[in-house]
């Protein structure tokens, strides 16, 4: 017994050890670190000074196993679908109404969109994450290995854009490649102190790193891009998004159809996960769905469970150009749908 008790606490006191230690000394550190220097003149005693205070976070790990996107429409849409979340978007609009009327003039994203992104993405900014990015994406990146080829990529565009935005200890110039300098500052800002989700997003809109690099813009032109503190920037930034990935002013965005039963069970079409609109309207017509919109326009259809009843009621819905616009945010028919429908709630309360 006591033998047993030993081991068991031997075991314990190692996997505490393990989720505890800092990451430089993970094996896999020191390649990235290697990358890093050798592509982008980093300064590897500066990254490992970084990893020395990185964390496992275990909980990440569990929180990533249990997306909400892996719910059914009808529980999904309860999440986000409440009366003050409409009416905070109201609010707004309202409060923001100079920068997005800008960007409506720029990128042509009307203001509804971009205020029902950041109201599901941190409820216009009340909850932008309780991790911090390094920690999240470390622990995904080296740690998670359903997804660590893409997290650790994400882990390795943060730390550029901490080189890009000269964000401590990559402030200095020979913490790494000053040509990467886009001219922005990060006015004191530490990479310790950089909040996100448990996945590594950041700011109102929740960019990971890649998008923040890509897409993130100086929307007031102060000489930085801030996403998590200036809503000029942030705005922007989720508007300059959604015109990089083509969406179209006036164009549509769902349609909930009927089907003719006499043509087939539209379940053996409609789609559960995401494809890019190929077929026309008048080819969806050919196969039994009623739809009023042009028959050149494509769309895809998709299928949402309304209940838990056996079989589901399923409601059909094509989805069109914009909507696919808007997976490219969230690559989930759950969160562009809901998307949608918080805007139109929003815009009907204007």
């Amino acid at each position: 017994m006591h033998r047993k008790f030993a081991l068991a606490t031997t075991l314990i006191f190692t996997s505490w050890f393990v989720i505890q230690a800092d990451y430089s000394e993970h094996e896999e550190v020191a390649v990235l670190v290697d990358e890093l220097v050798s592509e982008y003149s980093f300064d590897a005693a500066t990254l490992m000074s970084v990893f020395k205070k990185v964390k496992n976070k275990p909980k990440i790990i569990e929180i990533m196993d249990r997306p909400a996107e892996s719910k059914d429409w009808f529980e999904y849409r309860e999440i986000f679908m409440q009366r003050k979340r409409m009416n905070d978007g109201v609010k707004f609009i309202r409060k923001h109404k100079d920068d997005l009327d800008k960007a409506f003039e720029k990128y042509q994203v009307p203001a509804h969109i971009i205020a029902a992104v950041i109201g599901i993405e941190t409820n216009y900014g009340g909850n932008m994450g309780s991790y911090r990015v390094i920690d999240a994406l470390a622990t995904l990146g080296f740690d998670y290995p359903r997804r660590k080829k893409f997290f650790r990529e994400e882990l390795k565009q943060f730390l550029i854009l901490a080189c890009e935005e000269r964000i401590k200890p990559f402030d200095s110039d020979d913490a790494c490649d000053r040509e990467l300098d886009n001219l922005s500052s990060g006015k004191g800002r530490s990479i310790e102190d950089l909040i996100g989700s448990y996945a590594g997003a950041m700011g109102y809109g929740q960019f990971i790193p890649s998008s923040y690099r890509n897409f993130a813009i100086d929307f007031d032109e102060d000489g930085m891009r801030d996403i998590w503190s200036n809503i000029s920037d942030a705005i922007g930034s989720v508007a300059n998004y959604f015109a990089k990935h083509h969406w179209t002013k006036d164009g549509l965005v769902i349609e909930f159809v009927e089907t003719d039963a006499s043509l087939g069970s539209p379940a053996e079409y409609a789609n559960l996960e995401l494809e890019r609109p190929s077929i026309t309207v008048a080819e969806w017509q050919a196969l039994g769905i009623k739809s009023s919109a042009p028959s050149t326009q494509k769309a895809a259809l998709f299928a949402y469970k309304l209940d838990d009843k056996e079989p589901p009621t399923l409601q059909y819905m094509l989805g069109f150009e914009n909507f696919y616009s808007i997976t490219r945010y969230n690559h989930s028919r759950l969160y562009a749908r809901v998307v949608y429908e918080l805007a139109d709630a929003i815009q009907k309360r204007l």
